[in-house]
């Protein structure tokens, strides 16, 4: 053995190959912590001083290669100053990668698996690569709001091309063995079985002298091959259309660009440095700041998800009651995620509409080249429809899905319990009313809980899974479980109306409707969060939901919480649901809607709206964006406050991701409690208090908590600085 660690080990084999193996201890992945990082250096400059060796074969000892850096560890790194985490990045390149792409002999990586990040940057690192045909790579960092800092910048374009590299890095995409082959980042693609052989093999031909390893090498270390002219063009003509595409919030691909722009006349050393300060700049920013915590965060849900899943087992069968397009849509993310199951309705209508919507979506995913006609008749026949309860005996879980009315439900839950086996959950998909309530009927309400699915199923991330007063600990595992398995983002709650996203969107819309009153027009509205970096303003929301559904919803909400959602005058959604605009089901809300030339629904300026709104609206008010921000965020956040303080979340990660993954709050912003901390908790309060003197009939909803305050006066956040990595 020539190096011997808790995560890397290096053994001499046949014919002078050293096994460079990446095997972290007490860990399901390979990582590059600071244990990692320091037994690289050590693991190289043991194979430096071995001058028996002739070469390095690079390896992994699990099903992964190297899924990157341990992020947590980097959020602690980017509290500190530019100029501490540039020194910090380039000692580690100088130290550890660059004098393992020194080594005076050959090395190539055997990638077996996910190699991101950090773990690619290894991998070009080596003089070559051989990847497995069910390996993926890539360099996702600027997803968190940071560029590659392990040399991916200044390699990455000098093997594959300034406009691939741009490519790869800006769009942080994980690439297919195929195109890492076409583009050249890697050198083979092989099966799996086959990968340390092909590996061995390209490392003896270059121990042979069939393969000039030092010439591939001197082409990561020198310039880029790119006159003035080429340079100009590659790095302007990207920038321009990354910087639209990313849009002004996220600034790490056009950094990206930027750095390798400006490192492009450089040799390798030089390069790295800019590396190393691109890098630095982007760690300060509150944007890395919020997309490294919600990261962490996700990572910590995630893990949370799976031990309760583990204690329930697999959900190998499903039933859904009430077809239609949401029956349908939980349909097909179920069979599509490999668990088949039962789509019950009591009329055939309503089945022929719940498999024409799971049908439409999987031709979308043939015409997208992404499952074959085959693969897609596969998951078809994982929907069983059914007009009865045949087969409900055999089910795992079973999710109501039928109209918004308790009277219904109750009559379908409570027929439905008499079919299902005793020990098996029965889930409802209500959005708003209260699982405690719904549970009344129930023989067994012990083994009942909400599954709330947001609209539409197959493209939002989150699922509520929420607790009534009776709901056992059982049921909430096996729910958590089938979410999981449907690639979904399961977010436990406890009861209350409108759960925990409804219930904090709520005052959001709330705001609206307020600042539509007070004679603010609701497309300046829409323009300024939009600009804040919501995926749509407040009024194309609700004529997304449905207006209709949104009426009904906030009645629940007005009676569940009169002091602040209940308003005493006629509000500019009860106008348009007056009027029969319920938004794009049926073309008409704030906006009118046409077709374009995708088939997809257009918004256009309608002029009637002015002249419906005008007898809701008491005031002639023009405000800063800033302002409507204000008293939009405002609302939004200190019922966030709120659910914690109620406990309807168990922490404030969770309430953060439900935002995030369920109305898509920018996630630049970090989530609702994460733009508090922002902000400064002292600052919000005392905006909050302005907003409730200015507010009107409404300032109970900017009224902050005696909890908040106290957090105000003893400084303290939501989030910690070290867990955060937050800059003070």
């Amino acid at each position: 053995m020539i190096y011997s660690g808790k995560a890397i080990t290096v053994e001499a084999t046949d014919g002078g190959i050293a096994e460079l193996c990446f095997d972290l201890q007490d860990d399901s992945v390979n990582k590059f912590n600071a244990l990692t990082i320091n037994e690289l250096k050590e693991a190289t400059a043991a194979i430096a001083a071995d001058n028996a060796l002739k070469g390095v074969m690079v390896t992994s000892g699990k099903p992964v290669f190297i899924v990157g850096a341990d992020i947590t560890e980097f959020g602690a790194l980017i509290g500190r100053s530019e100029d501490e985490i540039a020194d910090a990045i380039l000692r580690i390149n100088v130290d550890v990668f660059n004098a393992f792409e020194d080594l005076p002999v050959p090395t190539v990586a055997a990638i077996n698996g996910i190699a991101l990040g950090g773990g690619f940057e290894m991998g070009l690192a080596c003089d070559y690569r051989v990847m497995s045909e069910s390996a993926r790579v890539g360099l996702p960092e600027t997803k968190l709001g940071i560029i590659p800092g392990y040399g991916g910048t200044t390699r990455l374009p000098r093997l594959i091309g300034a406009d691939n590299a741009i490519e790869w890095i800006a769009s942080a995409k994980e690439q297919k063995p195929d195109q890492a082959l076409k583009f050249g980042a890697v050198d083979a693609v092989v099966s799996p079985g086959l990968l340390r052989k092909a590996a061995a093999s390209l490392l003896q031909q270059c121990m042979d002298g069939k393969l000039d390893y030092k010439a591939r090498r001197r082409e990561k270390q020198e310039p880029l091959k790119l006159n003035e002219i080429e340079a100009t063009m590659a790095f302007e003509t990207s920038k321009a259309f990354v910087a639209s595409q990313a849009g002004p919030h996220y600034p790490a691909p056009l950094t990206a660009i930027k750095v390798m722009q400006k490192a492009a006349g450089m040799g390798r050393d030089d390069a790295l440095r800019e590396e190393a300060r691109g890098i630095a700049k982007m760690a300060g920013t509150l944007v890395a700041k919020n997309l490294v915590g919600l990261f962490v965060g996700d990572q910590m849900l995630a893990r949370s998800g799976k031990q309760l899943a583990q204690k329930a087992g697999k959900v190998e069968r499903a039933a859904v009651l009430g077809a239609g397009i949401m029956g349908g849509g939980i349909a097909y993310q179920s069979a599509l995620t490999g668990t088949p199951i039962i789509m019950k309705d009591i009329a055939q209508a309503g089945i022929d509409l719940g498999l024409a919507e799971a049908s439409k979506l999987l031709s979308k995913q043939v015409e997208r080249g992404r499952m074959s006609v085959a693969e897609m008749a596969g998951v078809l026949n994982r929907i069983q429809p059914s007009l009865s309860y045949d087969g409900f005996d055999t089910v795992d879980i079973v999710v109501e899905a039928v109209v918004e009315n308790p009277k219904l439900k109750h009559a379908v839950l409570a027929e439905t319990e008499t079919q299902i086996r005793d020990d098996a959950v029965l889930a409802s998909n209500t959005s708003t009313i209260s699982i405690t309530h719904l549970a009344e009927p129930l023989q067994r309400p012990e083994n009942f809980c909400g599954m709330h699915f947001f609209n539409p199923v197959h493209r939002m991330p989150l699922v509520e899974v929420i607790r009534g007063e009776k709901t056992g600990d059982d049921a909430i595992a096996k729910t958590v479980a089938y979410a999981l398995a449907m690639g979904k983002k399961p977010v436990v709650v406890n009861d209350c109306p409108g759960f925990l996203v409804n219930r904090i969107l709520s005052p959001y819309l709330g705001a609206f409707i307020g600042l539509v009153r007070r004679g603010v027009e609701f497309t300046a509205i829409d323009r300024a969060m939009e600009r804040f970096g919501w995926p749509m303003g407040p009024a194309y929301l609700c004529d997304v939901v449905g207006i209709d559904t949104g009426v009904h919803a906030g009645a629940v909400m007005a009676e569940g919480f009169p002091d602040r959602m209940q308003y005493a005058f006629k509000s500019c959604q009860e106008v348009m649901y007056e009027n029969g605009r319920f938004g794009q089901k049926n073309g008409r809300g704030y906006y009118a809607y046409e077709t374009d030339k995708k088939g997809r629904p257009m918004k256009v300026i309608d002029e009637d709206v002015a002249a419906l709104l005008a007898p809701v609206i008491e005031g002639n008010e023009t405000l800063s964006d800033e302002d409507i921000v204000d008293y939009m965020m405002i609302a939004m956040c200190l019922e966030s406050v709120r659910c914690l303080e109620d406990g309807i979340a168990a922490s404030a990660t969770d309430v953060d991701l439900a935002l995030i993954y369920g109305v898509g709050f920018p996630p630049f912003r970090g989530g609702a409690l994460h733009y508090i901390d922002d902000v400064g908790v002292d600052k919000f309060v005392a905006r909050a208090d302005e907003l409730a003197a200015s507010a009107g009939p409404q300032g109970a909803m900017y009224q902050a908590t005696e909890k908040l305050r106290e957090m105000a006066a003893g400084g303290d956040t939501f989030f910690a600085a070290a867990a955060s990595g937050r800059t003070q």
